[in-house]
């Protein structure tokens, strides 16, 4: 198999691991008794960081859009992958360092105290290993993205065979010339596409 099938399907791997992450839970905490009307806040990571399931789109969007591609935009496209590899890692490892801190506007709506009060209304935090897949998946988007800028200009450009055939054009200025018109629509042949 060439370079173009292996990173193509890796990046349409990484984005749809990424997009089915986002709507899993990553961060449960555990509350102190009577601080909300329940005991638990389980929250996705697309509730914490509504980006996540745009980038992860983006991503298979750009393996799609890398398989018709010519020279220049699968340059752009391999920039675009790096950095929205670079997005999703950054934003796992948000979570991963300080949970508590990524979900406490959720926290916030769930019993209406915000900032230090908070501290003191968490008893424990549980971080799904889904926070640690979607690094993974990040870090391998962005590694995708730099090979698809250093093999890109060697793959073969999608859609020629579908390009016309140019014949030759009537200059601009000439004026149409009615009875060859005519015979060519007489043998089948539309005189507009000259």
């Amino acid at each position: 198999m060439n370079s173009k099938l292996w990173l193509l399907a890796g990046i349409a791997v990484a984005g749809g691991v990424s997009l089915y992450s986002a709507t899993q839970i990553w961060v449960t905490l555990s509350l102190t008794e009577g601080a909300a009307a329940f005991s638990e806040l389980a929250v996705t990571g697309q509730q914490m960081n509504q980006s996540l399931s745009p980038v992860a789109i983006a991503a298979l969007a750009s393996a799609l859009a890398l398989t018709i591609a010519g020279k220049v935009f699968r340059r752009v496209l391999g920039v675009l992958v790096l950095l929205l590899g670079a997005g999703l890692g950054a934003i796992a490892l948000a979570v991963m360092r300080d949970p508590a801190s990524a979900v406490a506007g959720r926290l916030a709506e769930a019993t209406g105290l915000a900032g230090s009060a908070q501290a003191g209304l968490i008893t424990a935090v549980a971080v799904s290993p889904l926070v640690m897949l979607t690094l993974v998946a990040g870090a391998v988007l962005a590694v995708l993205g730099v090979l698809v800028l250093v093999f890109g200009g060697r793959w073969k450009t999608a859609g020629r065979k579908y390009e016309a055939e140019a014949g030759p054009a009537r200059p601009a200025t000439a004026e149409p010339d009615r009875i060859s018109d005519w015979e060519a629509l007489n043998s089948g042949q539309d005189p507009s596409d000259n």
